[in-house]
């Protein structure tokens, strides 16, 4: 093993938002531990129906693309320590919300996730299913949506931080 992985580690990402334009923002985000790595650049944006321009993907467009993004990356990082030989790999992924209006509002609540994994492999199946079930133990944004999680929100006030 690498000298310089550990057997445990923080991994931690912190991100600023900034607002501009009609409902864009501009987002830095940086991988403070464990070790550091960016700022990445990007952006959100919504289209009409929240008043935006769409001048950059919406922040759902981000989320179910970081989902995949990270199954295809645990994929081809495991295939290799797991042994397990890639020809090809593409993943198709399908994340339903349940909308509902609320006044002049609306909530939601997560209906589906669904990931299909589409591996090309001369390596025995067995293995190929071992792979892809290490690979969703290895990452960090399916195993964040497989747990209840508590989200905390504060706001600045003149008094200092308000748990909200």
């Amino acid at each position: 093993m690498n000298a310089t992985v550990q057997d445990k580690a923080i991994v931690q990402f912190d991100c600023v938002g900034t607002a501009v334009g009609k409902m864009r923002n501009d987002l830095s985000v940086t991988m403070v531990q464990p070790f550091p790595e960016g700022p990445f650049e990007m952006a959100t944006d919504e289209g009409s129906f929240h008043g935006g321009d769409a001048s950059a993907p919406p922040p759902l467009a981000l989320f179910v693309g970081g989902l995949t993004g990270c199954i295809m990356t645990q994929i081809r990082a495991f295939a290799k320590r797991l042994g397990v030989k890639l020809d090809d790999l593409k993943v198709e992924t399908r994340v339903q919300w349940n909308w509902q209006a609320a006044g002049r509002v609306y909530e939601t609540a997560p209906k589906s996730f669904e990931i299909d994994v589409l591996i090309d492999s001369p390596s025995p199946e067995d293995k190929v299913i071992e792979l892809i079930e290490t690979a969703r133990k290895g990452c960090f944004i399916e195993q964040t949506l497989g747990r209840q999680n508590t989200i905390r929100h504060r706001m600045k006030t003149a008094e200092g931080w308000k748990e909200v």
